[in-house]
């Protein structure tokens, strides 16, 4: 099983980025998939996940309205587009998959099965 990110780097306050999580390994269709961020110094957060069976997303609040999550199931890639980016939004996202049931509460809080390397994204003010 992989998932690897892409798309990290430094933008200022206000621009975008486009992360993608391309996975491997296992049935893609099955899982949910999550973007998690650290910043340091920082809990682990989760930011937002797609079912990919259905496309049903899910949003932390700091992120509604300018994040979105997609996917693209012949690529076996699922997509984070930040816009409008803050300075609380840097640190290390990191992907990752988990086959149980999906809820909100479990793919932004819960295990996950999979964890991607991580993709560092930096925000200047």
């Amino acid at each position: 099983v992989q998932l690897v990110e892409s798309g990290g780097g430094l933008v200022q306050a206000g621009g975008s980025l486009r992360l993608s999580c391309a996975a491997s390994g296992f049935i893609f269709d099955d899982y949910a998939i999550s973007w998690f961020r650290q910043a340091p110094g920082k809990e682990r957060e989760g930011v937002a996940c797609i079912s990919v069976s259905d496309g049903t997303s899910y949003y932390a609040d700091a992120v509604k309205g300018r994040f979105t999550i997609s996917s693209d199931n012949e690529q076996n890639t699922v997509y984070l587009q930040m816009n409008n980016l803050k300075p609380e939004d840097a640190g290390v996202y990191y992907c990752t998959g988990d086959d149980g049931f999906v809820s909100e509460y479990l793919c932004l809080k819960g295990p996950q099965d999979y964890w991607g390397q991580g993709t560092q994204v930096i925000v200047s003010s």
